[in-house]
């Protein structure tokens, strides 16, 4: 095959990717509303933020776990809380994948006290989903830390199975470039204004020393597109040999608050991760950076956006799935 026929071919077929995504994920837009449990559980949205906010106080960790736990169960199956399944004797679940290992157990945890509280009102008990309480339980993190907060529409159901071997290829390692980056994030009908905007998940919560080793530590290191106070102090805090699940705080400045302070750290180097950093080096996703670092509220609104479309990616409707009675065992 000649070469502009491969280049044609290959775009052609990203192309229906990206429209078959769309097309799903408007198929799910038009099932989801924000008035869903109005019959069934009208207090919902205040039971299940009661809950959180308990769990809030209790550490401010709860942020950035409940944050990742709702990307990571989005991106595999479809937010369908699928990743909140235990593995068994006889079959791994996703959350026993290796790359999600280092999910932080608050945020599961912070799921199953709000499913509990959601479970303690006689008319809502097993009426409400554990994807939609992740859901929310996002959203409320999120405000919590100062961050903006939104409408969640509602009405998923919840997956009827959960394996390790699901997650392969759905999630992105540390080490992904801007053309990879994009092409997953277009596999779930995202956009590159969404991709850049949903990264700034991580200007909450922590990474594994190990996820970054190889940009501090090695004959390449420390990677000259790294802050060099930065490398310096990440060091210090994973010395060779140290535990690699030791964990660090993702945005060394504003940690516990859920701001647009993670674009102001990659035009300064101090993207933790390569898959950070390279953001602000590629030219393409550039220009969202600087836009972001500078406008608060124009973060706010993009991020809004793009959580509100990476929540209807991959929605089980009727025997899809159901309403699990817990949230981390299928129903029998």
């Amino acid at each position: 095959m000649a070469a502009g026929s491969s280049v044609k071919t290959a775009t052609a077929a990203a192309l229906l990717l990206v429209l078959a995504a769309s097309a799903t994920s408007s198929a799910a837009a038009q099932q989801l509303r924000r008035n869903y449990y109005a019959g069934v559980c009208p207090d919902v949205e205040s039971i299940v933020r009661a809950a959180v906010t308990k769990k809030y106080r209790e550490t401010f960790i709860t942020v950035g776990a409940t944050v990742h736990l709702f990307f990571h169960d989005c991106f595999v199956t479809g937010c369908d809380a699928s990743i909140l399944i235990a593995s068994t004797p006889n079959a791994t679940a996703e959350k026993d994948n290796p790359i999600n290992l280092p999910l932080a157990g608050d945020g599961f945890d912070t799921v199953h006290r709000a499913k509990a509280a959601v479970d303690a009102v006689p008319r809502c008990r097993n009426r409400v989903s554990c994807a939609d309480i992740l859901a929310m339980a996002t959203r409320d993190a999120i405000a919590l830390a100062g961050g903006p907060s939104y409408a969640v529409e509602r009405g998923r159901l919840d997956g009827l199975s959960s394996t390790a071997s699901s997650v392969d290829g759905k999630l992105a390692p540390p080490t992904f470039n801007v053309d990879q980056l994009a092409a997953l994030f277009a596999s779930n009908g995202l956009e590159m204004d969404d991709m850049v905007a949903l990264s700034a998940g991580h200007t909450v919560g922590f990474a594994h020393c190990g996820t970054f080793a190889g940009r501090i530590w090695g004959a390449a290191a420390p990677d000259a597109k790294m802050n060099a106070s930065l490398a310096a102090r990440l060091r210090e805090w994973c010395p060779p040999g140290v535990d690699p699940r030791i964990a660090v705080t993702m945005d060394v400045v504003t940690p516990r608050v859920f701001d647009n302070q993670y674009f102001k750290n990659l035009q300064v180097g101090m993207g933790l991760l390569a898959s950070d950093q390279v953001l602000y080096t590629d030219p393409r996703s550039r220009p969202m950076v600087d836009a972001w670092a500078k406008s608060s509220a124009a973060f706010s609104q993009a991020f809004v956006t793009a959580i509100t479309k990476m929540g209807r990616i991959g929605v089980k409707t009727g025997a899809q799935g159901n309403i699990r009675r817990n949230c981390a065992v299928l129903n029998s």
